[in-house]
């Protein structure tokens, strides 16, 4: 009879995503995961196979812990462009610090890496912008793709902020991306 396991694979891939996030991939390793997680090294070659697919799936795991953020707080925001703020604020490291930061690029790296991951990073860029520009659907002269822009400032403004993160990443982030729609959409210009 087959032992029942002990930890479930979404525990384990969390583990797993916990040390790629701290070490980056030469650190996940099946030794380095079995201490962190209490199952043998070999249980998790039968559960994940080789190093490269137990990367894929701790990768598409955080995508689908981002897919599901997503669609929740796109559900809760209010339609309006504080809405859309309030959205990618949410998305967004919020008790960032810099060490934190530059580790999720690590795991980006990882992300681009990997066709099948890619897609899923593409697959969510479609579902954030649209979510983005339901949230100026209602808004007279709203520019087509707004949410695509919006998102795009987005990415960069974070990265901005990681080169002097000298105040909180959500205050940065909100004072950027309100200017940033003051710009594109001057009629919605929201208080700060």
């Amino acid at each position: 009879m087959p032992r029942p396991k002990v930890q479930s694979d979404e525990q384990v891939l969390d583990a797993a995503l916990a040390l790629l996030h701290k070490n980056g991939t030469a650190a996940l390793t099946f030794a380095a995961l079995a201490n962190l997680s209490g199952l043998s090294a070999a249980t998790l070659v039968q559960r994940f196979g080789s190093k490269t697919e137990l990367t894929q799936r701790v990768l598409l795991h955080a995508w689908d812990r981002l897919d599901t953020r997503t669609r929740e707080l796109a559900a809760a925001v209010p339609k309006t462009p504080d809405g859309a703020v309030e959205l990618l604020i949410g998305l967004s490291q919020r008790d960032a610090d810099i060490g934190s930061y530059g580790d999720g690029l690590l795991v980006l790296r990882e992300d681009l890496r990997d066709p099948v991951v890619r897609r899923r990073g593409a697959a969510w860029r479609t579902a954030l912008t649209a979510a983005l520009d339901e949230c100026f659907r209602s808004l007279p002269g709203a520019p087509a793709g707004i949410g695509y822009a919006l998102a795009a400032h987005w990415q960069g403004a974070q990265i901005w902020w990681a080169f002097a993160p000298d105040r909180p990443i959500a205050e940065y982030l909100a004072e950027s991306l309100r200017q940033a729609i003051s710009i594109m959409l001057p009629s919605a210009t929201t208080p700060s």
